[in-house]
C-alpha cells in the first residue's frame, strides 16, 4: 500500500544554517532526506514512519570535495557519482571508489549521498567498510556547535548512531597517507550488480621487511553495525604472512564475527566467506 503524501510535512531550506535552525527550533524531530534513495523506497511501499522531513538535497555547504596537502574532505551531500568521478579519490582511495560503484544503479549513484549511506546505518552498507579501513573522521554540526568523531565510534548499535536530533553529518575527512599500503576490497552478493551484500571486506596493509607493520580491516554484514575487526588486525601485526599466520587470523575473525541469518544469507555462510576473503587478501600480500 502506497503512502499518502499529504500526511507528510516536507521543508526544504536553502542553506545549511537554515536547516540546522529548523532542527534546533522544532519540538518534534525532523528526519533529514538527501538523495532519498532509501526513504523514497519506504515511502512508496507505505512504510515510511517519520512524518516530518527536511530536505538537504544539493545544499552547497554539504556537496563538495576539498583536497589539501594532507587530507581530503568529502561533504556529506556528495553523491556517489561525485565520488567516482573525482581524480584524487580514484587515484588515492580506490577502496572508496570501488564501494561507490557498488551502490545501486547509475541513477541511484546520481542521487544517493555518502552521508545518507553512513547515517542510514545499515550493517550491509557499501561505503562503511572502506571508510573504516581508511580510519575516516566525521564532522558533525548543529546550530550551536561543531564536533569531530572517529567514524569507527559513530555506530552505537543496530541502526543507532551518535547523532542528536538537532545535528547533521557535515563531512568525512580521510588522511592522504596510504600510498605505501596494499589494498583489497571484495563484496559477495546474490548478483554482480545492484545487490545488497551478503558480506563485504575492505582492507589495507603496509609491510616492512616482509612483516605486516600496519593493517586495517573493515567489514559489512558481520555484526549489527559496520565494523572494524581489531582482534583480527592484532593477530596479524608484526607477523609474516605464513599458513600459520593466516590460520590464526581466520580464527580471530570467526571469534569476533556475529552475523545473523536473514533473507539474503545465513550466519554460517557469512562467517565462512569472510574468513575466505581475509585469506585471499593475506595471500595477495
Amino acid at each position: 500500500m502506497r503512502s499518502n503524501v499529504t500526511e507528510y510535512d516536507l521543508v526544504a531550506p536553502a542553506t545549511l544554517d537554515a536547516a540546522l535552525q529548523i532542527l534546533a527550533d522544532s519540538p518534534a524531530p525532523y528526519t533529514p532526506i538527501a538523495g532519498g534513495t532509501e526513504l523514497m523506497v519506504a515511502l512508496g511501499a507505505g512504510r515510511l514512519q517519520p512524518r516530518k522531513l527536511i530536505s538537504l538535497w544539493n545544499l552547497e555547504e554539504l556537496r563538495f570535495i576539498e583536497v589539501s596537502g594532507d587530507a581530503i574532505t568529502i561533504g556529506a551531500g556528495s553523491t556517489f557519482t561525485d565520488i567516482r568521478n573525482h581524480p584524487v579519490i580514484t587515484e588515492e582511495f580506490p577502496l572508496l571508489t570501488q564501494a561507490a560503484s557498488w551502490t545501486g544503479s547509475i541513477a541511484n549513484q546520481n542521487r544517493a549521498t555518502i552521508g545518507g549511506n553512513i547515517v542510514n546505518a545499515s550493517p550491509a552498507a557499501d561505503t562503511p567498510p572502506a571508510l573504516l579501513a581508511y580510519d575516516a573522521e566525521l564532522t558533525i554540526v548543529s546550530s550551536s556547535e561543531e564536533r569531530t568523531l572517529p567514524y569507527r565510534d559513530f555506530h552505537l548499535s543496530y541502526k543507532k548512531v551518535d547523532l542528536a536530533p538537532n545535528e547533521l553529518l557535515q563531512s568525512i575527512t580521510i588522511l592522504r597517507n596510504f600510498e605505501s599500503y596494499k589494498t583489497y576490497i571484495r563484496k559477495v552478493g546474490t548478483r554482480n550488480a545492484q545487490a545488497i551484500s551478503k558480506v563485504a571486506i575492505a582492507a589495507l596493509a603496509r609491510l616492512k621487511k616482509g612483516s605486516i607493520e600496519d593493517i586495517r580491516i573493515g567489514a559489512a554484514s558481520l555484526r549489527e553495525v559496520p565494523t572494524r575487526l581489531p582482534l583480527t588486525e592484532q593477530s596479524l601485526l608484526n607477523k609474516r604472512v605464513t599458513p600459520e599466520t593466516i590460520s590464526a587470523a581466520r580464527a580471530a575473525l570467526i571469534s569476533e564475527s556475529k552475523p545473523i541469518d536473514d533473507i539474503r544469507s545465513t550466519a554460517k555462510y557469512r562467517t565462512a566467506i569472510a574468513a575466505k576473503l581475509l585469506e585471499e587478501f593475506l595471500q595477495s600480500l
